[in-house]
């Protein structure tokens, strides 16, 4: 089982989400020890977001590209083979202002590529990532779950179903922003949907 982990938190260290994708890894290695494991830390190594030069990149060939414009292709390309040959996708998503970090949509938006992980048919969009499953940690300062002020899960659902990963599990951590007391229950129940992960 080859495992890809994207920690998308701001902060390097102390991420309530970052914890969680942790322990969540951890709960898959000692069912399958086997396998790789890639970690991400987008804190300390950040994906730049798609600008100008990237969009013109992808819309000429290879052989015209500045040596600027390959790099950056290069780089999102490095990133698409990690989640092609990643078995399983735990990501660490912790909400800001209700959705997810700059960080974990740069990531995202380098692995979208129409005709390498999603393409249009004349049946609609079919995804290209398909047989993969995925992990999102999710930790949040208020309690937002199944409420309509909770955008990141339609969002994580559409666009990692749209890539083909339709085994989506989450884990919540919510009211972290409540207390001490908020924290600890929030841990621990977040601790008891990590134990029954499938």
């Amino acid at each position: 089982m080859n495992i890809l982990q994207i920690n998308s938190s701001a902060r390097s260290q102390g991420a309530v989400s970052t914890l969680l994708a942790n322990e969540i890894v951890a709960r898959l290695r000692t069912e399958k020890p086997h396998g790789s494991l890639t970690v991400h830390e987008l804190a300390q190594n950040p994906v730049s977001p798609v600008d100008e030069a990237v969009l013109q990149a992808l819309m000429i060939s290879p052989e015209t590209r500045t040596p600027e414009q390959a790099q950056r292709i290069a780089e999102h390309d490095a990133r698409i083979a990690e989640v092609q040959s990643a078995d399983v996708l735990v990501l660490g998503a912790p909400m800001y202002n209700f959705g997810v970090t700059s960080q974990l949509k740069n990531w995202i938006d380098s692995i979208c590529r129409a005709g390498v992980t999603f393409r249009y048919t004349e049946k609609g969009p079919e995804g290209l990532l398909k047989g993969k499953r995925a992990y999102v940690a999710l930790a949040r300062g208020g309690m937002h779950r199944t409420s309509p002020l909770d955008t990141q899960v339609p969002y994580l659902r559409t666009v990692l179903g749209f890539l083909g990963i339709d085994d989506v599990q989450f884990v919540y951590a919510e009211g972290l922003g409540y207390g001490e007391e908020a924290v600890t229950r929030a841990l621990a129940a977040a601790r008891e949907e990590i134990a029954t992960l499938a």
